[in-house]
């Protein structure tokens, strides 16, 4: 509804406005017709002065969408001023604020600590039909590290520029995520819409550290199981293009260090075997197995999601003095660790074979341990894996809500890192990871991440129409189907 402006006490339809209008123009026709040539200007000024009034006001004036949308974003850009970032993520004020946002709305809430100091906020929203297997809305509160001195705005203050960019750490990764599920609901809610299934939204700690205290715990806890979860939705990524992106599987993380030791010796002697020569034999084994990985991805073979990614993140060797190192001494040690990313395709065991007698064979001295090494397949000893076809119905629940929406989606896709996803699915539960962010480039863990809030607003739409299909979805299959079928 627009401001009143007809001097009859009630706002003015925008119809109303039109019809207004339509007046004035037919009322100086009439005058025009009428009035004798040299009164004919005098006379116009009054219509033009009213239709000039008219106009400001319409244009100063937010229609009842602009104030909602205003409104919308100042929520998301209050939750990402709160800075949860790793290692020190204020986490009770995020807490605290989410539950204020979840009573608002009128949603069940509650704060549950499987570590201390660590809350995970979980709201439900109860279906009319508490049998049907519930709907599970993921999402992480922590954020990455910033660097602020190499950020145009404050990593935390959501400024909003002058093309409507929300700058932010956790813009992209994944505050957005989460507020857009509570935006979506609150629409849903208003409109009178009741939920067939239960819906509940989860909102966890410590994702970005691997999730152990987080969503892993709460995967494996009494409370999870009596949720009877039948679908997760979790994070995606942004996508340059016009096409959302969707993720059905994720490479599971191997995170190794090789050490290599030898005989200590002056640091002009020349000899076999030192610490030093060993490891960057095998760091050269290495980086020919990356670029033979790499290549299939620059030639379009493969997605980045398809191959074994491997690189190196620290190296570690020397004798150190106190000026820095000692130079005339080549050390007895060495080690060098490595991020190596598996895909559900791969041979696991192809590639522990590899490791142990190319990249750290014993007979150089070399040893490697796994700091975390998660396995490719679920506690069925199945690919952990979400199918994405019509034996699938929430797949088709999804393409069809983001149609309806207007949005478009991309082939999907394999998530090149890892999520909280991943505990889901580890327990036969389909799960697919999804932010509707397109035409935006990928930000996560960068500098200067931000979040258009056109963009934004699209996602809650998006959301809104997945979260009705899904919470009023009948399953249509025979008597002997599971959720592990799915």
């Amino acid at each position: 509804m627009e401001p009143n402006s007809h001097g009859l006490g009630l706002p003015l339809p925008v119809s109303g406005w039109s019809k207004f209008l339509d007046c004035l123009v037919y009322q100086q026709s009439v005058t025009e017709v009428k009035m004798e040539t040299p009164f004919k200007n005098h006379r116009l000024l009054l219509p033009l002065l009213l239709f000039s009034v008219l106009l400001l006001i319409l244009i100063n004036h937010p229609s009842e969408a602009e104030a909602e949308d205003a409104a919308i974003i100042s929520r998301f850009q209050q939750y990402l001023q709160i800075n949860t970032a790793q290692p020190t993520p204020q986490y009770q004020q995020s807490a605290e604020f989410l539950v204020s946002q979840a009573k608002f709305i009128g949603l069940e809430s509650q704060s549950i600590e499987f570590v201390q100091n660590k809350p995970l906020i979980l709201l439900k929203w109860p279906g009319s039909d508490p049998t049907l297997p519930s709907i599970l809305l993921n999402s992480h509160t922590d954020v990455v590290p910033v660097e602020n001195h190499k950020w145009a705005h404050h990593p935390f203050g959501a400024h909003v520029d002058s093309d409507g960019n929300i700058f932010a750490r956790g813009s992209q990764d994944m505050k957005c995520v989460g507020m857009q599920y509570l935006e979506a609901i609150r629409r849903l809610k208003s409109s009178g819409f009741v939920p067939l299934r239960s819906v509940y939204l989860s909102f966890v700690p410590d994702e970005e550290i691997g999730g152990h205290d987080g969503a892993a715990k709460f995967a494996d806890s009494e409370i999870f199981k009596s949720m009877n979860v039948g679908i997760v939705l979790d994070e995606g990524l942004a996508s340059p293009s016009e096409h959302y992106r969707t993720f059905y599987a994720e490479r599971c993380p191997w995170w190794m260090v090789i050490k290599a030791t030898g005989a200590p010796g002056h640091g002009a002697k020349l000899y076999d075997n030192s610490a030093m020569e060993n490891l960057l034999k095998s760091i050269e084994s290495v980086r020919r197995f990356r670029a033979s990985q790499f290549d299939l991805v620059k030639a379009g073979l493969k997605a980045e999601g398809e191959v074994i990614s491997v690189n190196m993140v620290f190296l570690k060797a020397g004798t150190p003095s106190p000026t820095g190192f000692v130079m005339n001494l080549q050390p007895s040690e060495a080690e060098a660790g490595f991020d190596i990313r598996v895909p559900p395709t791969a041979d696991p065991e192809s590639l522990e074979r590899r490791i142990a007698e190319e990249w750290a064979p014993v007979s150089r001295n070399m040893t490697f341990q796994f700091k975390q090494q998660v396995s490719i397949h679920d506690k069925s000893g199945r690919p952990v894996v979400t199918k994405t076809d019509s034996s699938n119905p929430w797949w088709s629940l999804l393409e069809e809500a983001v149609r309806k929406a207007n949005g478009k989606l991309g082939k999907p896709e394999i998530f090149p890192a890892s999520t909280d996803a991943r505990y889901f699915r580890q327990l036969g539960l389909p799960a697919i990871g999804f932010s509707p962010m397109a035409n935006t480039p990928i930000l996560l863990h960068d500098h200067n991440e931000f979040l258009n809030q056109d963009e934004y607003l699209k996602g809650i739409r998006i959301y809104e129409e997945i979260i009705k299909a899904y919470a009023s979805y009948i399953e249509h299959t025979s008597n002997g189907s599971t959720r592990d079928e799915l």
